[in-house]
This record gives C-alpha cells, structure tokens and sequence, in this order.
C-alpha cells in the first residue's frame, strides 16, 4: 500500500501526543532543576527559577561583538538642527550582546538615551 493511502493517525490524537510530550517534558525539567530534592521537598519556586534562569542568561544576538554581526551596522540623517536620526537606536542594544535578562534596560538606554538628561 503506498504511504499517501495508508490510514493516519488523527488530528486529534496528534494533538494529545504532542501535549502529553510537552507536559512531560516540563515536569522532567522541573524535577532536573529541583536537584537531589526528595519526595515531599519539592520547592516549586526553586524548581521555577532553576529553569527560568537558564533561559534568562542566553544571548539574544550571539554574533553580538564579532566582526561578522549583521545589526553593527547602521545608518543615519540629519536634517538640520535637528539631532541626527539613525538606525543604531534601534540596533544599539542588540549589539552590545545582553542577555534576555538585561533586554529592557538596554533596550530603554538606548532608545531614550539621547532624550534622557546627561
């Protein structure tokens, strides 16, 4: 029998197999981050932050500080008396490599840094 004729799994089933792989998946990371815990001693916050914290730590732009980071470059105007206009505003915080943790911060410096008193 050729594949395209062979009767398939469901939607539906599908859709449960793949929720199941997902829950089970987050409870094994959970029960990874809660250490040499034992039962009864789960410490759901520590559990949380023990994935959370992995994830906070990445890299948004990994090419960030390399000769090869394609947001590096920029371009800008001025019009004027104007304060030039430039896409390293945008970019800026990109570039610089912060993590997902220091994202917003970055982001706010360099998009507001110009309007914000010295």
């Amino acid at each position: 029998m050729a594949r395209h004729a062979a009767p398939g799994t469901s939607s539906a089933l599908r859709s449960a197999r793949s929720a199941g792989l997902t829950l089970s998946m987050a409870g094994a990371a959970l029960a990874m981050a809660a250490g040499g815990a034992e039962a009864g001693e789960l410490s759901v916050p520590a559990a949380v932050s023990g994935v959370v914290d992995p994830i906070a730590n990445l890299k948004v732009n990994p090419l960030a500080k390399t000769g090869v980071d394609p947001l590096d470059n920029g371009i800008a105007t001025k019009v004027a008396d104007f304060p030039a206009v430039g896409t390293g505003m945008v970019t800026g915080a990109l570039t610089q490599g912060p993590s997902v943790r220091e994202l917003p911060t970055a982001a706010v410096s360099s998009l507001l840094g110009p309007v914000l008193p010295q």
